[in-house]
């Protein structure tokens, strides 16, 4: 194996480019050196541990071979694989991973923003999206809480209404409101800052359970993470508990289990 720079050419190298024998100016200088060389190997990591689960390697074969638990690796990998993997999707450049099921609902989630007149696809059109697939399982699961099409639009036209909800949620553009800056791919509508981190979470939670995929299920955990988005205080309104939903999927991927 190639060796990595020594202690010795690494402080050969801070005092080289900090080009001064000030030991403050010097410290400075390490210390970014040694933040830079701390993302490297992160990066250099996380890219392995992709890899790992591309091919379709468990967490616990992961683990084992970094030398650290299970819950370590799930902490230090999943979230930065799921804010990867969901910023290529905002860009347009992939939707791999996701069902086709999961990728109806960020269609309809896109629908239902643009049919209300929304500029951002908030938490809220998450939700709603989930409804587009009735036979997925995050459907079947709001389905057995007895959670509604119909009462989620309703509890949702009431939070619009009143423009009360976090900053997460959108709100109806003014009449010469400037097109976001960062636009997503053609014919699609930006989202907003908290959908996009129900979406970071719900592949989070796809990961740690150790599924190469994301699905229905995955979009409904995830928009439960933050319990105070819009989507999240509706299901809890709704009596549809995270702890309800997490329990009622587990037992419906059981059934759908091979034996």
């Amino acid at each position: 194996m190639t060796p990595p720079p020594t202690l010795t050419e690494l402080i050969d190298t801070v005092r080289r480019d900090a080009g001064t024998d000030d030991p403050i100016g010097q410290l400075a200088v390490a210390a970014a050196t040694a933040s830079d060389l701390e993302q490297t190997t992160d990066a250099l990591l996380g890219h392995f541990v992709d890899r790992c689960r591309r091919a379709g390697r468990s967490w616990s074969e992961i683990s084992a071979a970094l030398g650290v638990t299970k819950q370590a690796v799930h902490k230090r990998f999943a979230g930065p694989l799921a804010e990867r993997l969901v910023a290529a999707t905002e860009r347009g450049l992939t939707f791999e991973r996701f069902t086709q099921r999961a990728r109806n609902v960020l269609v309809a989630a896109n629908d239902a923003a643009q049919a209300s007149g929304h500029r951002e696809v908030g938490t809220g059109h998450l939700l709603l999206g989930l409804y587009a697939e009735p036979e997925g399982v995050a459907a079947n699961a709001l389905a057995d809480m007895e959670v509604t099409r119909e009462h989620v639009e309703a509890a949702l036209r009431v939070a619009w209404a009143r423009a009360a909800g976090p900053n997460d949620e959108p709100v109806q553009p003014a009449a010469d409101a400037e097109p976001a800056a960062d636009q997503p791919a053609e014919g699609r509508t930006p989202m907003a800052p908290g959908a996009r981190t129900a979406l970071v979470d719900a592949v989070a939670v796809a990961l740690e359970s150790g599924h190469n995929y994301i699905g229905t299920e995955h979009i409904l955990l995830g928009l439960y993470r933050n319990p105070d988005n819009l989507a999240a205080r509706v299901l809890a309104e709704a009596g549809a508990g995270r702890s309800q939903a997490q329990a009622r999927i587990a037992e419906m991927l059981r059934g759908y289990a091979k034996p």
